[in-house]
């Protein structure tokens, strides 16, 4: 669904080609809403989804973290597969698939929180560095 969207073809869901996607999907949203919709799924705050990030959607979705008037709760409803037209072994391909996207998603958010860590612990040294600084520069002034 995703690649099928990406006019761009760069591997991202720009706000325009989201636009188009809600179109077709018969869910128009604002501008306003649009931007929510990548705000509340964009971890790299690039202000475009990945496909990474667009699957995380459906884990919130599934998860029930998506509040039921939220465009991105209206995309995750409207983009689920139909059984009855899929057939059941579409729908297991389907589940398959989404089942092996998530555990994806979740090895990406660890390696998201690895990273907030790492940037936390480098910050943390840089101003123990600064303070240590200070401290000899006043030392000398004296």
């Amino acid at each position: 669904l995703a690649r099928r969207y990406d006019a761009g073809r760069d591997g991202f869901i720009d706000l325009m080609e989201l636009k188009l996607m809600m179109e077709k999907l018969g869910a128009p949203q604002t501008h306003l809403g649009l931007k929510n919709m990548i705000k509340e799924v964009d971890e790299d705050l690039d202000s475009k989804l990945s496909f990474r990030e667009f699957l995380l959607i459906f884990r919130k979705a599934a998860a029930g973290e998506l509040q039921e008037d939220s465009g991105l709760h209206a995309l995750a409803r409207l983009s689920e597969i139909d059984v009855s037209t899929e057939g059941v072994k579409g729908a297991k391909s389907f589940f398959e698939a989404k089942a092996q996207a998530i555990t994806e998603a979740s090895r990406f958010e660890e390696e998201i929180r690895a990273e907030q860590e790492e940037k936390k612990k480098q910050a943390e040294e840089l101003k123990q560095r600064k303070a240590a600084f200070k401290e000899l520069q006043s030392a000398f002034a004296q």
